[in-house]
């Protein structure tokens, strides 16, 4: 079982996460909601572009510049993956303690 190295960077996984949850969000949203600087939220959302796990649209509101994220169908399927390979780690038993590890 193994985990996916892009998605697995902290920041990465709340990315990930965040934008599951929507069709797309939009760059300020994101900063705000990991409450990261704009500059950590691009570098990661540079990485999963380059994954092909994002996808990253810019354009304008008025005369606004204003950029958009949003995760690809492949950002979805490795997600998907990603959190059925956390549920079989998490849901393995633990290792029952012999009793020399117990506390006395």
């Amino acid at each position: 079982m193994n985990l996916d190295p892009v998605i697995h960077a902290p920041a990465r996984l709340q990315i990930v996460s965040l934008l599951a949850a929507a069709t797309e969000a939009e760059f300020a949203f994101v900063r705000d909601n990991l409450q990261v600087s704009d500059s950590v939220l691009s570098k990661h959302a540079s990485a999963l572009e380059n994954a092909g796990y994002v996808e990253i649209r810019k354009g304008h509101v008025g005369k606004r510049p204003r950029t958009w994220l949003k995760l690809t169908r492949e950002g979805r399927r490795a997600f998907a993956e990603y959190v059925t390979t956390l549920q079989q780690i998490v849901g393995q038993p633990l290792a029952t303690p012999t009793d020399d590890s117990s506390p006395s």
